[in-house]
């Protein structure tokens, strides 16, 4: 049967990321005509009931189903009956809390679906190197969405350091901070497995490789649990991490989530790096726009991000633009190009024409497949050991083998 240019899709999770940014790109695919079938597994049915609410104008499975399902009975392995369930061509979104990645992830490979997992990849490198495997071995996409890729900014300092104008990084600073609602709403249930800097630092520890394709050879990191404890989380306030790289240039992240809850804008971010010709510096949240409002008071206004607009061509629909939209977006158009270039050959052959594609995309390093996004999960495996063992340097080896020093 020939290839109609539909990806099947299903999610596991529903969670904040799903809502803000992974739907409402798969969504806008569909409209595109790049989407086939969706459906969404989640914990429970309230999180179902919950996202039909959000999208009432949008079709989708939604499994628990809510009108059969209790709201508050878990069904932690619901998503394996639904991988069974996806035809292929299939692309499993993991958006799931940050330790439960890898098994969804091999799961999904070993169903014969490409991935596209939330960053980062996992937590564990022992995990990350499974992850890698597996993808190898079927010829399967596994695509971290690691969405400051996708934002101009970056991808500008990316262009211009490339082309020689910048010189040799020296050393940079970078700050992503959201406020005490995220530990204690939003990821409650699991914010003490993960920490601030795993979660959102991750961006930045993969922006400085994606920009520099300089590989991690040291890092030390702190951690402070000063208020959460005091509200009954086990979850870190904040972390710093400093990452030597191979160059011998530093990258020092700072990371938090104790932000007021009243902060203007939700995650306040941005980046610095000093070359040995030049330097760049932007603050990725204040984009020089806001809205003030009686009901909501002053808000920066980040366009470039995830946001909502009216459509060119239809009356009441949405258009949903921006580098998260285009990240959340590029699993989509990637496994169409993959299913084009294998299209007529049989298995083996199409498994070997996309091993030989995605090894040419890993060497350049513009989308984080397995191999690309390892550097991430190596630093957040040795970041996690230097603030347990209270700032203990840990060195990474060219294999991704961490120590302490």
């Amino acid at each position: 049967m020939a290839f109609d240019g539909k990806v099947n899709i299903l999610v596991i999770g529903g969670g904040m990321i799903c809502e803000e940014a992974t739907l409402p790109a798969i969504f806008q695919q569909r409209k595109q005509g790049n989407v086939g079938s969706i459906t969404i597994v989640s914990l429970n049915s309230a999180i179902i009931a919950r996202l039909r609410k959000v999208f009432p104008n949008e079709d989708f499975v939604g499994v628990p189903d809510p009108a059969t399902t209790p709201a508050d009975k878990n069904i932690p392995d619901g998503y394996k009956e639904c991988l069974k369930k996806l035809p292929k061509p299939g692309l499993v979104y993991v958006t799931t809390p940050d330790h439960l990645h890898t098994q969804m992830i091999l799961d999904s490979v070993a169903a014969g679906h490409h991935v596209v997992s939330m960053k980062p990849l996992c937590l564990k490198v022992d995990e990350g190197r499974r992850i890698v495997a597996a993808a190898r071995d079927a010829g399967a996409y596994v695509f971290t969405e690691y969405h400051k890729r996708l934002d101009r900014a970056i991808r500008g300092l990316r262009y211009r350091f490339r082309q020689g104008e910048l010189g040799q990084p020296l050393y940079g600073h970078a700050w992503i901070e959201e406020p005490k609602y995220m530990p204690l709403d939003k990821f409650k249930a699991w914010a003490h497995n993960s920490s601030p800097f795993e979660y959102i630092g991750t961006h930045y520890v993969d922006a400085y490789y994606y920009v520099t394709g300089l590989m991690p050879k040291r890092v030390v990191g702190f951690g402070q649990k000063k208020y959460l404890p005091t509200v009954g989380s086990k979850a870190y306030d904040a972390n710093q991490v400093c990452i030597e790289w191979e160059d011998g240039s530093v990258l020092w992240v700072q990371t938090s989530w104790v932000c007021a809850d009243k902060n203007a804008k939700m995650t306040q971010q941005g980046m610095m790096v000093h070359f040995t010709k030049g330097e760049y510096k932007a603050d990725h949240a204040d984009r020089n726009c806001y809205f003030v409002t009686d009901e909501a008071g002053f808000q920066h206004y980040n366009p470039n991000f995830v946001k909502p607009f009216d459509d060119w061509n239809e009356e009441g629909v949405i258009d949903w633009r921006g580098y998260g939209i285009e990240s959340n977006s590029r699993g989509i158009l990637d496994v169409q190009h993959l299913y084009r270039q294998t299209e007529g050959l049989d298995e083996a052959a199409a498994k070997k024409k996309r091993q030989e594609i995605l090894a040419t995309w890993a060497r350049m390093n513009t989308r984080a497949l397995p191999e690309n996004a390892m550097v991430g999960v190596a630093v957040n495996n040795a970041a996690r050991m230097s603030f347990d063992a209270g700032g203990k340097f840990v060195t990474i080896d060219k294999d991704f083998n961490i120590a302490f020093e």
